[in-house]
C-alpha cells in the first residue's frame, strides 16, 4: 500500500447530515464497509421488499422538471408594460367615444406587440428535458443475490449496480469493485480523458472531479467493469444538483433592462403629460369629451408604438447575419447582448480546445520532434523517433472508424483517447502502414492501472518484438538501455526525468515507449509476464490543443475591450498551459475551486482578472463566477459544451453553446449555438451584435425624437387654446406607417467598420448616449416649433382646420425625412456618407413623402385621415421648412466632432 493510501485511511469520517433535503454524506472518505453499513446494504443486494420500501420513501430515480408557465399567463404578461397600459387606456377611451378608426389602429398595434412577446416567451424550457435524456432507461442491479435488469427509475439508495463498458451510470455510486474501470466524466468536469476508477478512501478535501471512488449519474463507462452501491438518486445526485441550477431564472439581458427602463420613463412622462393636459384643458373651459380626445392624441403622439416591432426586426436581421457566420441565435435579445459583452467566460474543452487529445511533441535521447504547429513534420525522422512513434501505435487498441460512420458524423478513430492520439501521430508521420496496424498481434496485455503500462508482441521481419507503453516512471524502472541514432546506450534516468517534468509542467499528459526483441526460445505466453530489460525509445507528450485561430480570437476580444476568462474543471497545470498559449490574463496562477471557497466575490473577481483562468471548478463554482462578475457590473457571456456548463450558460447574460460537440443540455440552456464549434465565431458574433445595437440605437433616437416633437407640439397647442393640432389616427399613421417603416430601414444600415475597435458601451449609458439624448431634445424642440408655427400660419391665413392640419402633418413628415437620414451616424456628417449606402432607407424615406401625397389625393384615405390635397407651392414650402432640421443636427454633429477631436 502506498503512503497516500495509508494517509487517506487515517482521515476522520464525516457524519452524514441533511441539507435542504439532500444527503450531505461525504461518501468518498468512507470505507466500503462503512458505506454499506450506513446504507443498510449488502454486496448481494437488497431484497425485493427492501427495495420497494425504499422506493416509497425516497421516490423514483428521476429528475423533476419545472411546470411550464400556462399560455394565458405568458399572454397576460405582454400587457403589463407602462407603454402598453397607456395604449390600452387610449383604446378604451376611443372605443367609448366611438372613434372606431382610431380604436382599430390602436388595437392592431396591441395585437402585434403581444404576438411578438408571446412568441419569444413561449420558447420551450428544454434544458431540463435534455438532462432527463441522460437518465438511463434500464440498468443491471443485484437483488436477493441475483442479477436483474430493472428500470433505472426504480433504483434506490443501497442497491448494488453492475457496470460494464458502454453503460451509462444510472445513479451516484460508491464503487465496491473495479476491473480496469474507466469512466468518461467530461460532461461533468470538462476533462477530455476518461477517469480511471478505484475503490479506496479519499481525503475529505478531495474535489468532485478527483473523487475516483465514485461514479456519477449520467457519465459513460468507456472501459472495464465495476460494482457499486447506490448512494444518491434523482435530485440528490450531482446531475440532480445541476438540474436544480438549470431550473433557476434566466438573467435579464442588457437590452431587456434598458428597454424596460426606457418604457418606464416614457410611461411616466406620457401619463403625467396627459393628465396635466386634461386638467389644464378643463380649467380653460374645454369639454370633457374634447379633452379626452386631446389626451388620447397626446398619448398616441408620445408612445413609440412601433418600437417593439423595430427592436424585433433589427434583432432578426442580426440573427440572419449571425447565421451566415455559423452562429444560430435562439433568443432574439441575445443578438444585442453579445455586442455589449464585457467578459467572456469560456469553457476549455471543446470550446477553446479541440476536445481531442493530440500528440504535441516526441522526445528521444538525441532529438525532440515538435508536432504542435506543423501541418507536416519537417525533415526526415530519426530511427529512435520512428521507433517511439511505431511502438505507440502498435501497442494500441484504437482503430479507424468506417467511412460510413464518419460520413454520418462519427469520429474518424475509435478507442481510448490516449490510444487514438498515439495512433493518429504515427499515421500522420507515416511510420506505420495500414497493414502493420491491422496485423493481428501475437499476444497483447491491455493497460492495467496497477501495472501502469500495456504491452504487445508482434511479428516483424521474422522476429517477435515486444512493444510497451506506459507511465515514464514505470518504464524507467524496466529499461536498461535507451535508443539513439548511433545505437543503444546506457539508460539515463536523469535526462528522461527532466524531459518528463518539463512536459508535465506545461500541462501535458506524458507516456513513454520502450521495446525489446524477444529471443527465439522466449515464450510469448498469455497473459504476458511483466516486461524487463527494455530499450527506452522516447516520450510522447500530448494535450488537448487550442483550436486554430483561438489565440487570435482572444486577442481580438481584448482589443474590443472584452476580458476572456477560461473556466474549466480540468487540472490547473493543464489549464495554465492552455491559458499561456492563448494569451489569457497576466500570467498569474489559475484560481481553483478549492481556493474560491476562501475568497469573497470581490477578491474572486480580482483573481480572475489577473489570472484569466479558473481550474478544477464545479458547476456550482462556474455559476458563482458568473454571478460574481455580474454583481460587479459586467455583462457576462459564457461559452461551453458540457452538462457542467449548463447552469452558467443559463444564468449568464448570454449563453453560447457548441453545436457539434456540445451536449443537448448545453445547447438547450444557451441563447446562441455555434454550428462550427469555433471560438473564433464568437468574435464575429460580437461584431454583429454591436452592429445590431447601433441599428437599434439609431432607430430609438429617431422614434423618440419624432414622438417627443409631437408631444411638445400637441401640449403647446392646447396651452395656446388652438383647435386640435392632430387627431389620433393621424399620429398613428405617422408613427407606424411612415416612421415605423423608416425606422425599420435603419436596421439595414451597413457596419461602420470600427465596431471591434470600440470599447463596450458603459453599462449605465442606456439605449441612447448622452450625445444622442441632447440631440433628441434639440431636434424635438425645433420640430415642435416649426410644426406649431406652420399650423398657426394656416389658421391665421383663414384656412380650414383640416387644411391647416394637413400642412402641419406634411411638415412633420418632411422633418422626419431629414431626421431619419441624419440618424445614420452619431458623429459623421450626412454629406460625407454614401446616399446609396442604405437604399432601403432612402426608398422608405422618399416613399413616406409619396405615401402622404397619395393619401391626401385619394378621397377614401383623405376622409379617413382627415387630410386635404396640397398645392405644389405648399409642398415646396413644407419641404423647405423640413430641411431646416438638417442645419440643427449637422451643427450638433460638428460640435461633437470638435469635442472628441475627430
Amino acid at each position: 500500500m502506498d503512503q497516500r493510501s495509508e494517509i487517506q485511511r487515517q482521515d476522520p469520517l464525516e457524519s452524514p447530515t441533511r441539507e435542504g433535503g439532500r444527503t450531505a454524506t461525504s461518501w468518498h472518505i468512507r470505507s466500503r464497509t462503512d458505506v454499506l453499513a450506513e446504507l443498510g446494504a449488502r454486496t448481494d443486494g437488497l431484497s425485493a421488499a427492501e427495495a420497494e420500501d425504499r422506493l416509497h420513501r425516497h421516490g423514483p430515480n428521476e429528475l423533476p422538471a419545472a411546470d411550464a408557465t400556462p399560455a394565458w399567463k405568458v399572454l397576460g404578461r405582454q400587457f403589463v408594460s407602462p407603454l402598453i397600459g397607456i395604449l390600452l387606456v387610449t383604446l378604451v377611451i376611443t372605443s367609448v367615444q366611438r372613434h372606431w378608426a382610431d380604436a382599430g389602429a390602436i388595437a392592431l398595434i396591441l395585437v402585434l406587440n403581444a404576438g411578438i412577446g408571446f412568441w419569444q416567451e413561449r420558447r420551450a424550457e428544454s434544458a431540463v428535458r435534455a438532462l432527463q435524456q441522460l437518465t438511463v432507461l434500464t440498468c443491471r442491479v443485484r437483488r436477493d443475490g441475483q442479477d436483474h435488469t430493472v428500470p433505472a427509475t426504480e433504483l434506490v439508495p443501497g442497491d448494488v449496480v453492475l457496470l460494464e463498458s458502454g453503460d451509462r451510470v444510472p445513479a451516484d455510486l460508491r464503487l465496491l469493485e473495479v476491473n480496469g474501470l474507466q469512466v468518461d466524466e467530461s460532461m461533468l468536469t470538462g476533462e477530455v480523458l476518461p477517469v480511471t476508477k478505484q475503490v479506496h478512501r479519499l481525503a475529505p478535501h478531495t474535489v468532485t472531479a478527483e473523487r475516483t471512488n465514485l461514479a456519477f449519474s449520467g457519465t459513460l463507462v468507456t472501459a472495464g467493469r465495476g460494482l457499486g452501491v447506490v448512494v444518491a438518486t434523482g435530485i440528490d445526485t450531482e446531475l440532480g444538483q445541476i438540474n436544480e441550477l438549470v431550473q433557476g431564472p434566466r438573467g435579464k439581458t442588457p437590452l431587456q433592462v434598458l428597454a424596460h427602463q426606457l418604457e418606464r420613463r416614457i410611461g411616466a412622462v406620457v401619463a403625467a403629460s396627459s393628465a396635466l393636459v386634461f386638467v389644464v384643458g378643463l380649467a380653460l373651459g374645454h369639454g370633457v369629451s374634447e379633452m379626452f380626445r386631446t389626451a388620447v392624441a397626446l398619448a398616441v403622439a408620445s408612445v413609440p408604438e412601433s418600437l417593439p416591432i423595430v427592436l424585433t426586426v433589427a434583432m432578426s436581421l442580426g440573427v440572419a447575419r449571425m447565421a451566415r457566420h455559423h452562429a444560430i441565435v435562439r433568443s432574439l435579445t441575445a443578438v444585442e447582448t453579445l455586442g455589449s459583452t464585457t467578459v467572456i467566460g469560456s469553457d476549455k474543452t471543446g470550446t477553446l480546445t479541440r476536445n481531442e487529445l493530440t500528440v504535441e511533441a516526441v522526445w528521444t535521447a538525441d532529438r525532440e520532434l515538435d508536432l504542435r504547429d506543423e501541418a507536416e513534420p519537417g525533415g526526415p525522422l530519426t530511427a529512435p523517433l520512428r521507433a517511439a512513434l511505431r511502438t505507440g501505435a502498435l501497442t494500441n487498441e484504437a482503430s479507424r472508424a468506417s467511412a460510413e460512420a464518419v460520413a454520418q458524423g462519427a469520429a474518424d478513430y475509435l478507442g481510448d483517447a490516449v490510444d487514438v492520439a498515439m495512433l493518429r501521430a504515427a499515421e500522420r508521420t507515416g511510420v506505420v502502414t495500414d497493414a502493420e496496424r491491422d496485423d493481428r498481434w501475437v499476444a497483447h496485455a491491455p493497460y492495467e492501472p496497477e501495472l501502469g503500462l500495456s504491452q504487445t508482441v508482434r511479428t516483424e521481419q521474422g522476429r517477435r518484438v515486444l512493444h510497451v507503453k506506459g507511465s515514464p516512471d514505470r518504464l524507467a524502472a524496466l529499461c536498461t538501455t535507451m535508443a539513439t541514432e548511433a545505437g543503444p546506450v546506457p539508460f539515463d534516468p536523469d535526462a528522461v526525468s527532466a524531459a518528463n517534468h518539463r512536459f508535465a509542467d506545461d500541462g501535458m499528459r506524458v507516456l513513454a515507449t520502450a521495446s525489446r526483441i524477444l529471443d527465439d526460445a522466449e515464450p510469448a505466453s498469455r497473459p504476458l509476464p511483466p516486461p524487463s530489460g527494455l530499450t527506452f525509445l522516447g516520450l510522447e507528450a500530448m494535450e488537448d490543443p487550442p483550436r486554430p485561430g483561438a489565440a487570435q480570437a482572444v486577442a481580438a476580444c481584448q482589443e474590443a475591450g472584452i476580458t476572456v476568462v477560461m473556466i474549466t474543471g480540468d487540472h490547473p497545470a493543464t489549464a495554465a498551459s492552455i491559458g499561456r498559449h492563448l494569451g489569457l490574463g497576466t500570467g498569474a496562477a489559475p484560481v481553483t475551486g478549492a481556493e474560491m471557497a476562501e475568497l469573497t466575490d470581490s477578491a474572486l473577481v480580482d483573481r480572475l482578472r489577473s489570472s484569466g483562468v479558473a481550474a478544477r471548478v464545479s458547476p456550482q463554482d462556474k455559476l458563482r463566477i458568473v454571478r460574481a462578475l455580474q454583481d460587479h457590473d459586467e455583462v457576462v457571456a459564457v461559452t461551453g459544451d458540457g452538462v457542467n456548463d449548463a447552469p452558467a450558460l443559463r444564468a449568464a447574460s448570454i449563453g453560447v453553446a457548441m453545436g457539434r460537440s456540445g451536449t443537448a443540455v448545453a445547447r438547450e440552456a444557451s441563447d446562441v449555438v455555434l454550428t462550427d464549434d469555433n471560438f473564433v465565431t464568437v468574435v464575429d458574433a460580437v461584431e454583429q451584435g454591436r452592429v445590431t445595437f447601433n441599428a437599434i440605437r439609431k432607430g430609438t433616437f429617431f422614434l423618440i425624437a419624432s414622438g417627443l416633437s409631437a408631444l411638445l407640439a400637441v401640449a403647446a397647442n392646447l396651452v395656446t387654446d388652438q383647435p386640435l393640432l392632430f387627431i389620433p389616427i393621424q399620429l398613428l399613421f405617422i408613427n407606424v406607417v411612415t416612421n415605423g417603416v423608416q425606422d425599420i430601414a435603419l436596421s439595414f444600415e451597413p457596419p461602420e467598420g470600427d465596431e471591434l475597435r470600440r470599447p463596450p458601451r458603459p453599462r449605465g449609458e442606456g439605449l441612447l448616449s448622452r450625445t444622442l439624448w441632447v440631440r433628441t431634445v434639440l431636434s424635438a424642440v425645433w420640430m415642435a416649433v416649426v410644426i406649431l408655427l406652420t399650423f398657426r400660419w394656416g389658421l391665421t391665413e383663414g384656412l380650414a382646420e383640416d387644411h391647416a392640419r394637413t400642412l402641419a402633418l406634411t411638415v412633420l413628415v418632411t422633418l422626419n425625412f431629414w431626421l431619419v437620414l441624419s440618424a445614420r451616424a452619431e458623429y459623421r456628417s450626412l454629406f460625407t456618407m454614401n446616399p446609396l449606402g442604405n437604399r432601403f432607407l432612402l426608398v422608405s424615406a422618399v416613399g413616406a413623402l409619396l405615401l402622404l401625397v397619395a393619401c391626401a389625393e385619394v378621397s377614401v384615405t383623405a376622409n379617413l385621415l382627415g387630410l386635404v390635397p396640397l398645392s405644389p407651392l405648399e409642398w415646396v414650402a413644407c419641404l423647405a421648412l423640413g430641411s431646416t432640421l438638417l442645419v440643427v443636427v449637422e451643427l450638433h454633429k460638428w460640435l461633437g466632432r470638435r469635442r472628441l477631436g475627430l
